[in-house]
């Protein structure tokens, strides 16, 4: 029975299509846990059927299945009718509940409109009670501001005679309220400046105040002139500097410009350009001359002065300035007159004066905020951990911010240039010094000469006059940033990478011993360090030297660490001296060259050890190529090449490794350069090694396999204490050993004549390898072969290498 029949039952009322979604009929159908779809439009009865009494037998339960039907049938409509019952009251109900809603809301809006009009008949009430209260408020503000008005006027009128009469009999002291209060009183009337009245008064009280500050003067002037005959009390003076403080700035500004000039005029006395005493080689007594007045002023005059005053410091201030401008008169009608030494005698007198008046009005506004002086900073790193550096540990410049260091040193700028030029001819006396101590300490024979260029005497130590350079430069530094951060740091910076560049080629150039420093040309030109290796690398040049001394080894080591640490300072000068000079100059200064310099020395030194340790291997390179391989009958321990090999490792590594304890990134470096120079001529020595047998492979492959054991270990070798190579290294050493080991392998397979097979296994042993590498191995294998096979062999081997290349490209 199809289930949209239950729905033509004639009780259930008019019919209703409900399209429900597939999704809520698919959960209805989960849940209700039918599996045949009854209602499908795929739904196939006579299947259906079937499917339920496949057999002529089952057609005997046809009676009690359909009765089962009914049964259900019978349920499901019951259900049906109940629910369609129960939906129509809930749809009377429904109606019932909007028309309630709808009366309660009708209910509840005639409320509203009532409460509306309740609130406007209050506002009304209240308007009409406070409109009353308002107009008393105005009257009584009215006449509060009327009364007050009045009793300032009274105030105002009574304070004018008030203040006429205190001025007359100087009576300071009182008048310092009066005024005020009159001066707040006219803010007051300010309003009212169009009553004639008002006018008047403040005219007056104008008047009064003029009368003042003009009393005043004449007060001070005839104190401090007409001296003991004068009538006028340090009392009442100082009860008139009350006075001054509330009459307009321009007042205080006058008196106090007349009484420092007043003070001063001793001084431009004294020292005025006719007098010898004003020359610069008397600069000191300039200063001694205010340090005694200042006392002198302190204990007596400067008590009549209110502190917020500070007159020490104005007339210091005022004196300063008048210092600065004599000098720089008398400095450029003499110019001849002045040199170097006189110029940096008043520079050091002059800022050791300018230092003491900032500590002593250090947090006053006229000077620096307060700060700290230190005297106590590393040379050009404030994180400068260098032990040797210690001896640089001075103060660049002034303190930082003081508005008194360089008020009067700043006349001195114009000739600073004199200075610089003597730091010039100073530098090149040091230098010739240093270049001698070089000569000697190189010709002194043995490790003497190296021990007394060196800071310690020991190994690798860092020479003696680098630190005396530096120290040099940096008290050039300090008194030239006390002075400026024009144009005169920029020609300090030339200078100093002048004799940088003197430095690096004559000293420590000149410290390398013999064949280091035998080519004699200047470090300056870009090639020259290059040009050098390729000397000394050239194995066809007569150019044969003996091994270094451990005394000379100690001296190229100590030439690297020297060239590091100038390195590293000249790093730190630089950012100094951009620190230092001004914004707009500092993009001028730039020491690249100077630590180029310093970085090719390095490098100069590196390949002259490894040079050295080449040479004392070759011996046993050689004897390696003449071992007669081919009758090899017995693989035993590593041959007597190795052995000799690994002992000059051992003798000459540890000695090294010492000495650059300090600059173990060199050392490192020194390790990869050997293990990338000695091993590819290992290699070449390996294809000398023709022909050889199968057994002579197998004894070189074990003597290749102990000295890349020996190789890894070369960087700790000799050593107590066991650290890890650097991983750079290894992989350094790995690579070109593994290659040396896959020769060997090549050489041992066999060829029985499947030449093209060889070739893929050559290929993929050392994808790399050139044609002649190829040839050679050939050549160790004692392949004899047609010229027409070996170019068939050739050309497969280079279409075998493109096609391999190919690939790894992909």
């Amino acid at each position: 029975m199809d289930s949209n029949d239950i729905l033509d039952d004639k009780d259930n009322g008019p019919e209703v299509q409900i399209n429900f979604p597939s999704s809520v009929m698919s959960r209805i159908e989960e849940m209700m846990g039918g599996t045949e779809q009854f209602d499908s439009a795929e739904f196939d009865a006579v299947a259906y059927i079937n499917r339920v009494f496949p057999t002529e037998q089952s057609l005997s339960g046809v009676e009690s299945a359909a009765a089962r039907c009914e049964f259900h049938l019978a349920g499901v409509e019951h259900d049906i009718r109940r629910l369609v019952r129960a939906q129509a009251e809930q749809r009377d109900a429904g109606q019932k509940a909007l028309v309630d809603a709808q009366r309660c809301i009708g209910e509840l809006a005639l409320q509203v409109a009532d409460i509306n009009k309740k609130a406007e008949r209050s506002e009304s009430m209240v308007r009409e009670i406070t409109s009353e209260i308002k107009q008393l408020d105005c009257a009584k503000s009215n006449l509060t501001a009327a009364i007050t008005a009045l009793n300032h006027l009274h105030m105002l009128v009574g304070g004018v005679d008030t203040l006429r009469n205190m001025t007359q009999s100087r009576q300071y002291k009182e008048i310092v309220l009066p005024m005020q209060a009159i001066m707040e009183v006219l803010q007051h009337f300010e309003c009212y400046r169009e009553i004639r009245e008002l006018s008047t008064l403040r005219d007056q009280v104008t008047t009064i105040r003029q009368q003042l500050a003009t009393q005043i003067l004449a007060d001070f002037k005839e104190a401090f002139t007409a001296g003991s005959k004068s009538g006028v009390s340090h009392r009442t003076l100082s009860e008139a500097c009350g006075v001054v403080d509330i009459l307009e700035p321009k007042v205080k500004t006058e008196l106090l410009k007349w009484f420092i000039n007043m003070q001063l005029q001793e001084y431009q006395h004294l020292f005025s350009a006719e007098q010898e005493s004003a020359w610069i080689s008397h600069v000191e007594r300039r200063y001694a001359w205010l340090k005694r007045h200042l006392l002198t002023f302190e204990e007596s005059t400067a008590t009549l002065f209110p502190p917020p005053w500070r007159l020490s410091e104005r007339i210091t201030q005022q004196f300063c300035k008048i210092t600065k401008t004599e000098l720089s008169n008398l400095m450029a009608s003499r110019r001849s007159e002045v040199d170097v030494k006189l110029l940096l005698y008043a520079i050091q007198k002059t800022y050791n004066f300018e230092l003491l008046l900032h500590k002593r009005f250090t947090g006053t506004d006229l000077g620096a905020e307060p700060a700290e002086v230190s005297v106590d900073k590393p040379a050009f790193d404030s994180d400068s951990k260098d032990a040797t550096s210690s001896d640089l540990n001075m103060e660049v410049s002034g303190p930082t911010g003081s508005a008194w260091i360089g008020l009067i040193g700043a006349c001195f700028e114009p000739y600073l240039s004199l200075y610089v030029s003597s730091l010039d001819t100073n530098l090149a006396e040091l230098m010739d010094r240093f270049v001698q101590d070089a000569k000697s300490s190189s010709s002194g024979g043995g490790g003497g000469g190296a021990a007394s260029n060196n800071s310690g005497g020991a190994g690798g130590a860092v020479i003696a006059s680098c630190a005396d350079l530096f120290l040099f430069y940096k008290k050039c530094l300090v008194q030239c940033a006390r002075l400026t951060t024009g144009e005169p740091m920029l020609e300090l910076a030339g200078v100093f990478q002048k004799y940088l560049r003197e430095y690096a080629s004559s000293v420590l150039q000149g410290s390398l011993p013999r064949n280091g420093a035998a080519s004699g040309l200047p470090l300056g030109v870009p090639s020259i360090v290059t040009n050098l290796h390729t000397l000394l690398r050239d194995e066809n040049s007569d150019n044969r030297y003996t091994r270094y001394t451990k005394q000379e080894i100690s001296k190229i080591t100590s030439v690297i660490t020297t060239a590091e640490y100038c390195l590293e300072t000249t790093i730190h000068l630089e950012q100094k001296l951009k620190e230092k000079v001004s914004p707009g100059l500092s993009d001028k200064i730039d020491m690249t060259p100077e630590q180029d310099l310093f970085h090719k020395i390095i490098s100069n030194c590196i390949q002259l050890l490894v040079q050295d340790l080449e040479l004392a291997s070759e011996p046993a390179l050689q004897a390696m190529a003449k071992i007669s391989w081919l009758h090899f009958d017995t693989v035993g321990d590593q041959s007597s090449y190795v052995t000799m090999i690994i002992m000059h490792l051992k003798n000459t590594v540890p000695n090294l490794r010492d000495n650059l304890s300090s600059s173990r990134k060199y050392f490192t470096q020194f390790c990869i350069r050997f293990a990338n120079s000695f091993i590819p001529k290992f290699i070449q020595n390996i294809y000398k090694c023709k022909p050889i047998s199968t057994v002579g492979s197998e004894q070189l492959l074990l003597d290749t396999h102990m000295l890349k054991t020996a190789l890894l270990e070369l960087p700790s070798i000799g050593s107590e204490v066991r650290r890890p190579a650097p991983a750079t290294y290894t992989k350094v050493v790995i690579k070109l050993m593994t290659k040396a080991e896959m020769i060997l392998k090549l050489v041992m397979a066999p060829l029985d004549g499947n030449l093209e097979g060889f070739v893929g296994q050559f290929v993929q042993l050392l994808p790399e390898c050139t044609v002649a590498e190829f040839h050679k191995v050939l050549d160790m294998k004692g392949a004899k072969l047609s010229k027409a096979q070996q170019s068939s062999l050739d050309a497969f081997f280079k279409e075998t290498c493109k096609n391999v290349n190919s690939e790894a490209g992909k």
